[in-house]
């Protein structure tokens, strides 16, 4: 097979790889982004049809370009979002090089890197690892295959039309869980949602939005999660213009709330009793929130208007007060389990000893002790924004200069000036 050598290779041609060839760029760093199909694909095909982005498009983005044709508090789809990395690669020339996986990487006698991709090898000094968090989708080995049901990821969800007719039982409540369950609802389909340990913030608030007050209250700069929260989802939506995904309001709309999940046998779905205490413990968050958003606004004399009304909430609906516990799924007539779990971390690719006994990088904000090995995109790589796409772009600015520190390579023009 052909080989070339390359001062740093980047691997993965999503929102961290741009950002991270931009910043090299800037730094006359000579390099190469392999992508393994198209530019930002998982946004393109990993993602259900009428997908948008969490935050609004002043604040989901690169800072020095703005999304186009989209009000900045709109919130972009999920092809917008693919379509402005393409465009934005596009405008800084990034050497970026699609349909090309890298299998295997591996560390040569003389401490440098070598990627084995189908097209041939490539050796580098250096490599970023920008293959993101969303790798290896997770399905718990929960219900084993069951004639007349369907059973699918989120990630290979894209539409009601998709699924079998018949009611739909979604196993988790964060973005994902609650947006789907929420569309399958005004499909005319009769849904159960299965709601673990969550955040749900407002989605605005006083006249300004969440991501707004994350950062006026620091929240986007904590360096780590507080303990215990490793598995509490955030239910959060830009979805019908952005709305706060209050959970009374979906079981107004005719989804039943269930507990977690927690059994399988004889054709039923077994669940916790804890559907109230999750409930309670998303209400605390939210009022969390609140609290201290009040308390910034007073200490900081900001003239935004008051809104107590965010503090009313409708009353339990009776499947949270006398929750259901099994749950036949023939009886009920559910033909389709649509699991919103998440994923697990898949670097197996890495043919060395950079990841702990649960396969997830070993890193000091995204470097690792490996010499000249980085990771960037990932979920808390040095603070609660790195999974955003502003965050993974400030991350990727600060490995580049590490690794520019190293090569004590020439500066090169400017990045382009915000639009």
């Amino acid at each position: 097979m052909p080989s070339e050598t390359i001062h740093t290779l980047v691997i993965g041609g999503g929102q961290a790889g741009i950002a991270t060839s931009a910043h090299l760029s800037q730094h006359g760093i000579p390099h190469l982004v392999l992508e393994r199909a198209r530019i930002a694909e998982r946004w393109r095909s990993a993602r259900w049809d009428s997908l948008v982005a969490n935050g609004p498009a002043w604040h989901d983005r690169f800072p020095v370009m703005e999304f186009s044709g989209i009000s900045p508090d709109a919130f972009p789809g999920k092809d917008s979002v693919a379509d402005y990395f393409e465009t934005f690669a596009a405008k800084i020339n990034a050497p970026i090089r699609c349909g090309v996986e890298v299998t295997a990487l591996h560390r040569t006698p003389a401490g440098k890197f070598r990627a084995e991709t189908p097209q041939g090898e490539i050796t580098a000094d250096h490599v970023v690892v920008a293959t993101g968090p969303f790798q290896k989708p997770l399905i718990p080995p929960l219900v084993p295959p069951q004639p007349g049901l369907m059973q699918l990821h989120s990630s290979a969800y894209k539409n009601p039309d998709q699924l079998p007719q018949g009611a739909v039982l979604v196993v988790g409540a964060g973005s994902s869980g609650a947006q789907i369950a929420e569309e399958l609802q005004r499909a005319g389909r009769q849904v159960y949602l299965s709601i673990g340990p969550h955040d749900r913030p407002p989605r605005r608030y006083r006249g300004q939005d969440f991501v707004w007050w994350l950062g006026k209250l620091g929240k986007w700069d904590a360096k780590q999660r507080p303990p215990g929260t490793e598995h509490i989802t955030i239910a959060v939506s830009g979805a019908y213009g952005g709305q706060t995904m209050d959970f009374r309001r979906l079981a107004a709309q005719g989804v039943v709330l269930l507990g977690r999940a927690n059994g399988f046998a004889d054709g039923e779905i077994t669940l916790n009793n804890d559907l109230a205490h999750n409930i309670a413990q998303g209400d605390a968050n939210y009022l969390s929130v609140l609290d201290e958003a009040d308390a910034y606004a007073a200490a900081h004399g900001l003239d935004l208007p008051p809104e107590p009304q965010a503090r009313v909430f409708a009353p339990l609906p009776a499947c949270v007060t006398q929750p259901i516990l099994s749950l036949d799924l023939a009886a009920h007539g559910i033909t389709t389990i649509l699991w919103a779990t998440g994923y697990a971390p898949d670097f197996g690719w890495i043919k060395m000893e950079a990841c702990d006994t649960t396969g997830r990088p070993i890193h000091a904000e995204g470097i690792s002790p490996i010499p000249g090995l980085y990771f960037v995109g990932l979920p808390w790589l040095s603070c609660r924004g790195s999974a955003f796409i502003w965050g993974a772009w400030r991350d990727a600015e600060r490995l580049a200069a590490h690794i520019a520190a190293k090569a004590s390579a020439p500066v090169a023009a400017r990045l382009p000036a915000p639009a």
